[in-house]
């Protein structure tokens, strides 16, 4: 047995042993998400440029560096209707096929936790015999994502027009609180019912927002302060990618290659960070279901 993955672990522990299990298995979890992922991210760079998206975003010739990468910024990318609705149709695949490349990497750490040998296609394999369970599972939460988002936003609109037309500054300071409020409200419902997932994939429990949520006793606002963590280092480094290399090569086909694999990566690393944070979750949760049972032995012994 893995000793890091198997003890409970502080806030800080967590992040360490995903980016080390990150490095030294980076192949594989490279591999992994590449298989799935890479092929959606291929068509929709070819959907561009057969759309007439250059591949490489040419500059002005003439004036000094910075007037040139000015102007390739403000050139505008224009795509069909038909390029539009296609990566659309990609988007919604995604949503069918990236969740087994997270199932994947899950099984993966499964095995480093238990030390046991396994290869990509038996991971994969595994994955797929749990995709009926995966994916109803996902579709569920998503709708749930969708209905606590839609809802909020609706009632908070709706106080913050009635509030303008009666007191516009409590109105706007109303509208401000409740923004807040149903937004840190919301975070934290669906933290706790996000770890369905890896119940859904281990075969635990299906859906699995039940055992999320037991799971996730004690560790709540913990849990959203990782998901923080791992939300703003994918966006520092998407960012800085996009900004990085954007200001040579605009909208191009190129670009979007480039930030479809920073994307694989972001994601791989999220995807380890989700694993390591599970299985914490279930150490502490087996422990304390051991614990109430040498409890309860003890009272009936007594």
């Amino acid at each position: 047995m893995n000793e890091r993955l198997n003890r409970p672990k502080r806030f800080g522990e967590i992040l360490d042993l995903t980016f080390s299990l990150s490095k030294n298995n980076f192949k594989i979890f490279f591999f992994i998400s590449l298989l799935f992922m890479g092929p959606v991210y291929l068509i929709e760079a070819l959907i561009k440029l057969v759309s007439g998206v250059n591949f490489f975003r040419e500059v002005s010739v003439g004036g000094t560096w910075y007037e040139n990468i000015a102007a390739t910024l403000e050139m505008e990318e224009t795509t069909s209707l038909g390029a539009d609705i296609g990566v659309i149709l990609l988007g919604m695949v995604s949503l069918f096929i990236f969740p087994v490349a997270t199932a994947a990497t899950l099984l993966v750490v499964d095995h480093i936790r238990k030390n046991e040998a396994y290869t990509i296609g038996s991971v994969v394999k595994k994955a797929f015999a749990r995709y009926g369970a995966i994916i109803g599972s996902t579709l569920l939460f998503t709708l749930m994502v969708t209905g606590l988002i839609l809802l909020p936003i609706m009632f908070i609109a709706l106080v913050f027009v009635l509030g303008i037309a009666t007191l516009p500054v409590v109105g706007i300071i109303v509208g401000v609180l409740l923004f807040l409020a149903f937004t840190i409200a919301i975070g934290y419902l669906l933290t706790r019912w996000s770890f369905y997932f890896g119940s859904a994939v281990l075969g635990e429990g299906t859906p699995g927002f039940t055992r999320s949520w037991r799971l996730t006793r004690t560790q709540g606002w913990k849990l959203v302060g990782l998901y923080i963590i791992f939300f703003l280092l994918i966006s520092i480094v998407s960012s800085a990618f996009e900004l990085t290399f954007g200001l040579f090569l605009g909208n191009s086909v190129l670009l979007s290659m480039i930030l479809s694999l920073v994307n694989i990566v972001t994601t791989l690393i999220f995807a380890v960070g989700f694993a390591v944070m599970y299985f914490d979750l279930k150490v502490r949760h087996d422990a304390e279901d051991l614990k109430e049972l040498i409890d309860e032995y003890a009272v009936v012994q007594s």
